[in-house]
């Protein structure tokens, strides 16, 4: 009989965030506010942004840049934030139906252009294929720089 490993826990990794997780954004305060000890400008770079429907979301493509902050957790906050962090994004290892999936990726910091190995939150696959017709194409890849019009406060 096969013995059943637990999964090993996620790298340690940062996050790249790019939207209301952002300092300044409403999620930030809630979710990382005093769990952190850097927080960073950073750019993705294979990616693009869309705004909505809902949220913003983070698709691979290859002419893209998202640009964001790379937030490192303090080392005694990391689980709890991981997982505060997957729950805010509806994500479920290996299920499809997720909003998002978290995928390992490298970010470029902006003060010296060095890469980072991050976590990042890309729109998953079911939310991918509705983006196009559902979703506005952020043109900056900045979701602060976006148009306050149209709905947004």
């Amino acid at each position: 009989m096969p013995s059943s490993t637990p999964a090993p826990p996620p790298a340690p990794l940062p996050f790249f965030v790019y939207g209301t997780l952002r300092p300044g954004e409403d999620n930030h305060a809630v979710f990382l506010r005093g769990r952190t000890h850097s927080e960073e400008p950073a750019r993705l770079t294979g990616a693009v942004l869309y705004d909505g429907p809902g949220y913003p979301y983070a698709v691979e493509a290859p002419d893209g840049v998202v640009r964001g902050e790379l937030v490192a957790a303090l080392p005694e906050q990391y689980g709890e934030v991981l997982t505060a962090l997957d729950r805010l994004e509806g994500y479920v290892a290996g299920d499809p139906r997720s909003l998002y999936e978290r995928i390992e990726r490298e970010v470029v910091r902006e003060a010296d252009g060095a890469t980072v190995r991050a976590w990042v939150y890309v729109a998953g696959p079911s939310v991918t294929a509705r983006l196009p017709a559902d979703g506005r194409r952020i043109e900056s890849g900045d979701w602060t720089a976006r148009s306050r019009t149209a709905g947004h406060p």
